[in-house]
């Protein structure tokens, strides 16, 4: 079994992150290198959590077979040199157990340079580049390199002045000397500083948010007021994306009237137009309707200008695509909701739901997760079981906590972890080690990326899934995810005291803490920063637990859910009558349908799309005439009834009629004209 472990956790984590980057990416329209970018940065950093307890494994036998050599030759162990009376007591087994997962010498030294070193390149030098190559608007690689390179250009000029800076100051020591070992040491501990600086900030709002995520979730009262509430405030977000995309548009669309088909900046013109939605295309046409040459007289647009527009159509656009997909989801989950609260008082006990799935249900649905069997898990053992795992997970940031405060403490030991791991150390018990170690560092990941997935800054940077989110989101979280699992793991092995930094212990280290270098060079951080600063996850949950940050942002004007708030009961009642009337329209839709249906179920061309059979229909009942008279009253019928499909909002159809007056000025909106008033009229359409 000789690093066939290894090998399958490498495997089982590729396909780990390929399907998260599956789940918020899109293989088909986003960029290769950006792909590639942050598929390979969430798989690096996926890579050492998973593979650090098989580190820790390894480092724990050969420490076992150093011991039995000491013991053998007569000499004190190697763990009571340094005076730690603390450490537990063996009992001299005959042989060292080797654990099935151990790792062949000079492979993980190996493995972990290559890991941190491609991950630190990653995050450092290559991702920020290719944000700004993906985020450009230039029309050439050539270009996009070149706006790339000017908008980095503070950015890796901050990076010089700060190791500038520390070499100096160890230029300038007198105890130290300078060499390589030392400025590899010194650019580790920056970078980590900075990490640990931001993964406490982050850690302590998951420790208290993933628990109490779990506790809401089994309240359906509590859970259903907040679907109300995001489905207020993704009105506004998709009303507004839709006027910003209109916008847009519209100077699309004096552009590409401006510059005519034999102009140089035609090309440009074109690439803009693939960009836009293709019923804008279609409006907007390509403007090659007259072959009138440009004169020199004229004023055009520069390629500058046009760089420019090019990057906010891109943005406009993906905005535009996300909040809808959004709202159809939220649309969804809200539906849901509701018929978990209309079944819990069901005498039948058989989940029903208010618009079943209109394909036939899969084999699952059909044998194993049936209706009985979806009442009995919604409405009876969710709630409990999510309770159950709320307070286990309770329990977890608890332990956490108290080991970030107690971990320096080694005579005696108080960190927790600490107390377990050197616990199943004395028995070479090492299946527990390794899970004992991947379910401690799998929950401090699972804090910490929780909240990466969860912050939102403004727009500009938001993991929104179904594909929705856009590259610089994407490569934004690469960067932060190779920037803070190195100083996570780190600050891992200093609560399970095997990082000698920390636990101040003459014990085999790890080949983790190995490429780390001793941070002696920097005492400072070592015996301060990196000991006390942690402490301040603390502050951090209480203030996490008592939601100061949410109540700090509603005083500011960003409006979050807050039970006992009157602006937020405001927006709960405007969510729920959006999803009432988003309901009572997909069943007057529905409705329809299964009229339609049990009236036409044998004609399958009659009834086998919107566009093209129902317009004949439509045009057979305006001039029954032309069809004859068997066919005439039967076709006006049909007309008519699929006409109703969409039942008519007159409030909604008025004040959209008169914001696009408003706004048009009473322009004509035919030929190359967008029409204005078309989608501010189904702001709430469903999509």
């Amino acid at each position: 079994m000789s690093g066939a472990a290894l090998g399958a956790e490498m495997v089982v984590v590729f396909f780990l992150a390929l399907f998260l980057l599956h789940r918020y990416g899109d293989f088909r329209k986003q960029q290769r290198m950006v792909l590639f970018g942050t598929l390979l940065a969430w798989y690096l950093c996926f890579l050492i959590v998973f593979i650090l307890p098989l580190d820790v494994t390894t480092t724990i036998y050969k420490q076992c077979k150093t011991d039995s050599r000491t013991r053998a030759t007569g000499s004190p162990p190697s763990n009571q040199t340094s005076g730690n009376s603390s450490a537990p007591a063996r009992s001299a087994p005959a042989a060292c157990y080797e654990p099935w997962s151990n790792i062949p010498d000079g492979v993980m030294p190996v493995f972990w340079r290559v890991v941190y070193w491609t991950s630190q390149c990653l995050t450092w030098l290559l991702l920020p580049f290719m944000q700004s190559y993906a985020r450009s608007g230039g029309f050439s690689v050539a270009g996009k390199v070149q706006t790339a390179l000017i908008e980095n250009a503070i950015y890796y000029g901050s990076y010089l002045l700060i190791f500038g800076s520390l070499l100096i100051y160890v230029a300038v020591h007198p105890e130290w000397r300078l060499s390589w070992y030392e400025l590899q040491t010194i650019g580790i501990t920056a970078a980590n500083t900075w990490g640990l600086f931001l993964l406490v900030l982050l850690l302590g709002y998951g420790l208290v948010e993933v628990p109490r995520s779990y506790w809401n979730a089994s309240r359906h009262g509590h859970l259903l007021l907040k679907t109300y509430f995001k489905a207020a405030k993704l009105t506004t977000e998709k009303a507004d994306a839709e006027e910003n995309l209109e916008d847009v548009m519209e100077e699309v669309r004096k552009v590409s009237e401006a510059v005519k088909y034999n102009h140089p900046l035609r090309k440009c013109i074109d690439t803009i137009l693939r960009k836009c939605p293709t019923d804008y295309q279609d409006k907007m046409g390509r403007n090659m309707d007259d072959y009138e040459d440009f004169e020199d007289k004229q004023t055009f647009p520069s390629e500058r200008s046009l760089v420019k527009l090019h990057k906010r159509v891109i943005y406009a656009v993906q905005r535009h695509n996300r909040t809808r997909v959004q709202w159809r989801m939220l649309l969804e989950e809200a539906f849901h909701l509701e018929d978990v609260a209309k079944n819990e008082s069901s005498s039948t006990r058989r989940f029903v739901r208010t618009f079943p799935a209109a394909e036939a249900p899969g084999w699952p649905r059909r044998y194993v997760y049936t209706p009985a069997a979806e009442w009995y898990w919604e409405c009876l053992l969710k709630r409990g079981s999510y309770r159950v795992l709320a307070a286990v997970l309770g329990l977890f940031s608890v332990a956490v906590v108290w080991s970030e405060c107690t971990f320096f403490s080694t005579k005696p030991v108080l960190s927790l972890f600490a107390v377990f791991i050197q616990l199943a150390e004395r028995d070479y018990n090492y299946v527990y080690i390794q899970v004992a170690c991947f379910i401690t560092i799998f929950f401090l990941c699972t804090c910490v990326y929780s909240t990466v997935f969860r912050i939102r800054v403004f727009n500009f940077y938001y993991l929104a899934p179904h594909h929705q989110t856009d590259a610089y989101s994407l490569q934004f979280s690469g960067m932060l995810f190779c920037r803070l699992t190195p100083p996570l793991c780190l600050n891992f092995l200093g609560l399970i005291h095997m990082d000698a930094a920390i636990s101040h212990r003459h014990k085999e280290q790890t080949a983790y803490t190995s490429i780390m270098g001793s941070m002696r060079v920097l005492s400072f951080v070592a015996d301060g920063f990196y000991i006390y600063y942690p402490i301040l996850v603390v502050i951090l949950c209480i203030a996490t637990y008592f939601s100061l940050g949410t109540r700090l942002l509603n005083l500011l004007g960003f409006q979050q859910f807050m039970g006992d708030s009157e602006l937020t009961s405001d927006l709960v009642d405007e969510g729920k009558e959006l999803i009432r009337r988003e309901k009572r329209k997909r069943q007057r839709t529905e409705d329809g349908e299964n009229r339609r249906r049990e009236r036409y179920g044998g004609a399958r061309e009659e009834t086998s799309g919107r566009g093209g059979s129902v317009h004949r229909m439509a045009e057979a009942g305006d001039r029954p005439g032309k069809f004859g008279r068997s066919a005439g009253r039967a076709d006006r019928d049909r007309a008519e009834l699929l006409r109703d499909e969409e039942p008519t909002d007159f409030n909604a159809e008025s004040a959209g009629d008169e914001s696009a007056a408003h706004q048009d000025g009473g322009r004509s909106t035919g030929g190359r004209y967008l029409s204005m008033s078309s989608s501010r009229s189904r702001i709430f359409d469903d999509v």
